[in-house]
């Protein structure tokens, strides 16, 4: 039996830690959703910027970027000349930027991910 999310009137099959089972059914309303379970109680323009990031990047590699990648493109993407820290994605994404952040993009759960 498949676990599933409600948002608006659609139902959104998840997988037992919550990640969307299919890729196509993420929406921002569904970030949201995933948001607050997440310790995220509201998007701000820089968790988009990693969100959007994400998305593009699974969209090209079929992967998530690996850490140091993430930080690097997020700094410039925020007009920084630097990459941004590990302890401000943290910040942003309290359950890790890789559980968090990917779930709430709607990637796959990352391998090694607990």
């Amino acid at each position: 039996m498949s676990e599933h999310i409600e948002v608006g009137n659609k139902k959104i099959d998840v997988d037992e830690d919550g990640f969307i089972q299919k890729w196509e059914d993420w929406s921002k309303d569904i970030a949201d959703y995933l948001a607050k379970t997440e310790g995220v109680n509201e998007m701000s323009k820089e968790h988009w910027v990693v969100v959007n990031y994400l998305r593009e990047y699974y969209t090209q590699y079929k992967i998530a970027p690996m850490i140091r990648l993430l930080l690097k493109e997020t700094g410039k993407r925020l007009g920084q000349e630097k990459a941004v820290s590990n302890k401000y994605l943290y910040e942003l994404f309290p359950s890790g930027p890789a559980k968090g952040a990917c779930k709430i993009a709607g990637l796959p759960k990352p391998t090694g991910c607990v």
